[in-house]
């Protein structure tokens, strides 16, 4: 396991205190922030790439193509 050093800020260390009141370690504080920040960055991945395929033109051909293929979806 890693070890990992940290210099921060009066604003950051403040925040760090309200996150540790309650008991939780330092460690796992940090610990969760960074697993916390990887699924924020996967989400925005996800947005980004939902973005791009929801104006790719073949894509917009190829649901249209399906929908025609499959008739009214308000029948079912």
């Amino acid at each position: 396991m890693g070890v990992l050093t940290v210099e921060i800020d009066p604003d950051t260390e403040r925040v760090l205190s309200e996150l540790t009141s309650d008991g939780r370690s330092t460690t796992d504080v940090i610990r969760e922030a960074i697993h916390i920040a990887g699924r924020l960055r996967w989400m925005e991945q996800a947005r980004t790439d939902a973005e791009r395929l929801g104006n790719d033109p073949d894509d917009l051909a190829e649901i249209r193509a399906i929908r025609r293929d499959l008739g009214d979806a308000d029948a079912w």
